[in-house]
């Protein structure tokens, strides 16, 4: 086929044009800001916080604030850094995205595609579940967690989050399963298919994109969260972001800024990451599930 020729089309810049990337850019350094400030202070030292410019780089880059943070800052009685915090963080995010993932593939199956009497009272009580403000469950979760002789630790804030994940990741996936042809899941019965072969061999390949979602809300609500770690945790199982409020909140000695900043950094930089790695792939799987609902 032959290549169009001739002049590329120029770009007009009309009014409205510009005033949308202007609004563009204003936002973006609204939101670059902050980010930009934390990263030049916790390159400085104290002597040049203490000159009062928090908008001009470091004369001297420094990096030990960084390794304080990670390895010496106090988070209370304790002084071990936020490395404590981040092993705890990912002992807590990686069975709770997994189980809560998985339970809600499967419910999103059946409430898809192998209808039960109920479902829908079901289906409707799992939405309403997602919508309950999380501090009225914190008491009766308390005396459940305890009953259980489970508050205090790792495995309950396990149990909590994958909890507390299933409504909405249940409705995410249920609905992108009902956008699918239902003559795939008819199909694969009349070829002899049970409910488990259907779901592993033609449903889960189909859904990866937004699993993908799942994962993404899963990771970024887990490792941010610090309601329910400060509530269920206990002090020796702390995640990383109860330690950095503990950190940065501090009341004795000298407040070390550069330290809280790069302390702020690094307990950003799991979620940052997850959303730079993977953010197009987020829209794409939130684009294919709101096809149907």
């Amino acid at each position: 086929m032959e290549e169009p020729r001739g002049p590329k089309p120029k770009t007009v810049l009309n009014p409205a044009r510009i005033m949308l990337y202007g609004v563009l850019i204003v936002v973006a350094i609204y939101y670059l800001l902050p980010l930009y400030v934390m990263i030049v202070t916790s390159l400085k030292g104290l002597p040049e916080i203490r000159l009062g410019n928090i908008f001009s780089p470091p004369v001297e880059v420094t990096f030990e604030p960084w390794v304080k943070a990670w390895n010496s800052a106090c988070t209370g009685l304790q002084c071990e850094g936020l490395k404590v915090g981040f092993l705890n963080s990912v002992i807590i995010l990686v069975p709770s995205t997994v189980v809560s993932i998985a339970i809600a593939a499967v419910n999103g199956y059946v409430l898809s595609f192998w209808r039960f009497r109920g479902s829908e009272v079901f289906f409707t009580m799992l939405i309403f579940g997602s919508f309950i403000p999380y501090q009225v469950m914190l008491y009766p979760l308390t005396i459940i967690l305890k009953n259980l002789y489970s508050y205090g630790t790792l495995h309950g804030l396990i149990i909590v989050h994958t909890i507390f994940g299933m409504p909405i990741l249940t409705l995410l996936i249920r609905n992108y399963f009902a956008s699918l042809p239902r003559e795939l899941f008819s199909a694969a019965r009349v070829d002899g298919a049970g409910f488990w072969q259907i779901f592993f061999q033609i449903m889960l390949p189909m859904a990866v994109p937004i699993l993908t979602v799942a994962v993404i809300l899963q990771i970024t609500g887990i490792w941010n969260d610090f309601l329910f770690g400060v509530v269920f945790a206990g002090m020796r199982n702390w995640p990383m972001t109860v330690q950095l409020n503990n950190i940065v909140n501090a009341t004795q000695g000298v407040k070390e800024y550069n330290v809280n900043m790069a302390a702020t950094i690094l307990t950003g930089l799991v979620p940052l990451g997850i959303y730079f790695i993977s953010g197009k792939y987020f829209v794409r799987g939130i684009a294919a599930g709101a096809v149907k609902g």
